[in-house]
């Protein structure tokens, strides 16, 4: 058993997925790889599943929303050869946040 001040000096936070948007560039080469998680709801406090696109960057996770891969989708049917883009976050809610997909030359 350990001392609440020493477990607190060796707490490390449970890994959290981070935005494609945290990206300054992303290759379209990447792998996208299924994911999910539960949490419990707070308003029913009933468990839910979260199922999600992410990419993994040296050992990081990165969610990509929906809403990126069809913006990547239209650039890349009048751009095939794009090797590149990165990704803007405006809004801060899950109802408010928009993303904009940016070619990269």
């Amino acid at each position: 058993m350990a001392k609440l001040n020493e477990f607190a000096k060796d707490y490390e936070p449970i890994a959290t997925t981070k935005n494609i948007a945290d990206l300054p560039s992303v290759s379209v080469d990447m792998e996208l790889e299924d994911d999910s998680f539960e949490f419990t709801d707070k308003v029913t406090n009933l468990p839910k599943k979260v199922t999600q696109k992410v990419i993994r960057i040296e050992g990081e996770t990165y969610r990509v929303p929906v809403s990126v891969i069809g913006q990547l989708k239209i650039i890349l049917e009048d751009n095939p050869n794009l090797k590149n883009f990165k990704v803007k976050k405006s809004g801060t809610g899950k109802d408010d946040t928009k993303y904009m997909v940016i070619p990269l030359a």
